[in-house]
């Protein structure tokens, strides 16, 4: 499809997943109760239209929002068919999953605060707006122009109310401010969504904060703001933080990957903002660490490690770190320790 009818970038890929999704929910449905059409897709329209960092390698202003754009088209169609042909006998669920990361403002001026709230909307409104709202935010409408596609009439009413929860994806923070004068093309590289020219917001981070083998921030905190940020601008919706984690270096050696005590940190704060969050009313459901095991980190390949779980890819032996055993107590326990 990507080479004979130019991938994402054709309307006719909504047909394509749509047939593809019908195989999967007959075969499935009976079983599988939790469905996520898309996951991700940010990553797919932006690092792999806008950027280039991903497959297929392309580079442009205007086509992550066509590829954007033909994926809600997708997602939509997808859950439409499963309401009306699985959900009443299958008794499943069915949502999206986006991801974002938040954006704190770097100082408190209104210029910055402004700018904290539209990296948000160019990020994770972008595709949640249409799902919840029927259409993009307002902003990106005023700044992308005619490169933003417009849904149909029937398209909106689709996408409008096309999630049973809202799935997220969460890992990391940047500060957000309302550039002047010459910006750094390093502020404004994929740690912005390579979209700098039409949401103009400068991201950098706090040398304070602790960083992954992914060099990102960790901080907890910004995971609560997120999750609060959603709750009210969604209107309280069902959610499921559906990744989050930690790659750590050095954890080829078994030794050091099974004593992952900076991981275990990781979770224990992560889970702390999250519980933080639930005590101020937001519907968090459920919490899914990523990753079960380590695994192929798409353009790192298998040098990034986020598992509970060290693998030696030479054998597939599997060894469970001190992660492992803090998540299961957790869950054992419904407790957090200190």
């Amino acid at each position: 499809m990507q080479l004979e009818q130019d991938g994402l970038l054709d309307p006719a890929i909504a047909d394509h997943f749509a047939a593809y999704a019908d195989l999967v929910l007959a075969r499935y449905g009976d079983r599988v109760k939790h469905w996520i059409t898309l996951n991700e897709p940010w990553c797919s329209a932006v690092l792999g239209h806008g950027i280039g960092y991903f497959p297929p390698g392309r580079v442009s202003l205007t086509e992550p929002y066509l590829a954007a754009h033909n994926l809600l088209r997708a997602h939509a169609r997808i859950v439409a068919l499963y309401r009306a042909k699985y959900q009443a006998t299958q008794r499943g669920v069915i949502g999206i999953t986006n991801n974002c990361d938040w954006r704190e403002p770097a100082t408190d001026t209104p210029a910055d605060r402004a700018a904290a709230q539209r990296g948000l909307e160019f990020f994770l409104g972008w595709f949640a707006d249409p799902v919840y709202f029927g259409d993009y935010p307002g902003v990106m409408r005023e700044r992308v122009g005619e490169r933003l596609p417009r849904f149909t009439a029937a398209e909106r009413d689709q996408l409008t109310g096309s999630s049973d929860f809202f799935g997220l994806n969460h890992y990391t923070t940047g500060l957000a401010a309302e550039p002047t004068g010459d910006v750094n093309p390093a502020l404004t590289a994929t740690g912005n969504g390579g979209l700098f020219a039409d949401q103009q917001v400068v991201i950098t981070s706090d040398p304070a904060w602790p960083r992954t083998h992914m060099d990102w921030a960790i901080v907890p905190w910004g995971c609560r703001k997120l999750l609060e940020w959603i709750d009210d601008r969604y209107n309280h919706p069902p959610l499921y933080i559906t990744e989050n984690g930690a790659a750590l270096p050095g954890e080829e050696d078994l030794a050091t990957a099974r004593a992952d005590t900076a991981r275990v940190a990781f979770f224990r704060d992560y889970l702390g903002a999250c519980h933080e969050a639930l005590a101020a009313g937001v519907d968090l459901r459920g919490y899914f660490a990523w990753s079960l095991m380590d695994n192929f980190e798409w353009c790192f390949g298998y040098s990034r490690r986020f598992g509970l779980h060290h693998v030696d890819f030479a054998t597939g032996r599997r060894t469970p770190k001190a992660s492992a055993e803090f998540l299961g107590h957790v869950a054992r326990t419904n407790t957090l320790p200190a």
